[in-house]
């Protein structure tokens, strides 16, 4: 059967951009290899960043700030056409030091949310009571956000699978993409397990796999594997209120007492294992980051493979060199975070629209940002 769009990879990109379709009433299909939603989509955290309506010179910001404004509209509809709550809360973050140099790295945060528009508060270590009552007094401060928010990433993604295929998206769990068939500039078909699929556009979004896939037509696009590893502690009741970041590592407090520690950054290829130390390393750090975690349960432990890119910034855009495919994919550690302003933008571009961002600081054929440059922050 022809679709007008087939997606590759059933990842939260994969299916935000199928249910946005599904929306507009295109026949959707979405392939993925293993179960949808799996991958590093299930395996994250869930952090939505602050938004800020300011606007923007810069398009990674206004990527970032346009999801977190979505995110409570996509939440309430989900909810509303699949009864699945998703989990999304705004319980605002906490970014802490401990060192002198951290103090300093989290001022020149600081002058970046200035200059976004994005509230928060400087706590001194006598002041964490009032936001933050179970945070280390050995810390040297705090910053308050109270506009970050979260959502159950497992959660999230079943709704944006149910919600897509009550609107007429087919989900085709199981079913490995193994190339494409081309005739001049146009993609005519997907290969897969089943058989070739034809299509009249495509979209690659299949998170680590996508650069490998990119090669088989001669378009490179590197998305390397990197690991990360997440505890899940459980206590008999809530120890903190705020997501609590420290350098690239967090705690995400869940309403039911559950906290995620995360993450490791590991570069072992497609190696989704657990290790001993890597799970040492991170409960090690959430009890230096609030003491009266270490009373709480260890419930397991599992890691995801994001999907990296040449730079910090995923590759969102027209795919080179053909007039009907598209690529959304490499959003590292920031895929749920972005997923529904890149469902917009993409939604835009399959529709024939002008995309309601500047997409030329995401093409893939895009020279890489200078070394050091912090796009996004998880």
């Amino acid at each position: 059967m022809r679709s007008d769009v087939v997606i590759v990879g059933g990842g939260v990109i994969g299916l935000s951009i199928a249910y946005r379709l599904a929306c507009e009433a295109i026949a959707v299909t979405v392939l993925d290899r293993g179960g949808v939603g799996r991958e590093a989509s299930w395996a994250g955290a869930g952090m939505i960043p602050a938004n800020t309506e300011r606007l923007f010179t810069n398009p990674t910001a206004e990527l970032r700030s346009w999801s977190a404004v979505l995110y409570p509209d996509w939440s309430e509809a989900l909810l509303e056409e699949t009864g699945i709550d998703n989990g999304y809360r705004r319980t605002g973050g906490v970014d802490v030091a401990f060192t002198v140099e951290e103090e300093n790295d989290l001022r020149s945060m600081a002058g970046r949310w200035k200059s976004e528009g994005i509230v928060y508060e400087r706590l001194a270590p006598s002041e964490f009571g009032r936001v933050e009552p179970a945070l280390n007094h050995a810390l040297r401060v705090a910053y308050f956000l109270p506009d970050r928010a979260q959502v159950r990433n497992p959660r999230h993604v079943r709704a944006l699978a149910v919600a897509a295929a009550k609107r007429g998206a087919r989900l085709r769990p199981g079913v490995g993409v193994r190339g494409f068939e081309t005739s001049g500039h146009q993609i005519i078909g997907v290969r897969t397990s089943e058989g070739l699929i034809p299509c009249g556009q495509v979209v690659v979004s299949a998170g680590a796999w996508t650069g490998e896939l990119l090669e088989r037509i001669g378009i490179s696009a590197p998305t390397p594997p990197l690991r990360g590893q997440i505890v899940l502690l459980k206590s008999d009741r809530p120890i903190l209120k705020r997501i609590v970041e420290h350098g690239s590592n967090y705690l995400v407090p869940r309403e039911d007492g559950h906290v995620l520690i995360g993450s490791t950054e590991e570069d072992v290829g497609f190696d989704t294992r657990t290790t001993a130390l890597g799970v040492r390393g991170l409960i090690d750090e959430a009890f230096r980051l609030c003491p009266a975690l270490a009373a709480a349960e260890v419930e397991k432990a599992w890691a995801g493979l994001r999907p990296g890119s040449i730079d910090t910034r995923p590759y969102i855009g027209p795919l080179p060199g053909f007039a009907n495919a598209f690529v959304a994919a490499g959003h590292k550690r920031a895929g749920i975070q972005l997923s529904p302003a890149t469902a917009e933008v993409m939604t835009d571009l399959v529709l024939g629209r002008p995309p309601r961002i500047d997409l030329s600081t995401f093409h893939p054929g895009r020279e890489p940002a200078e070394a050091g440059e912090q796009v996004f922050r998880s």
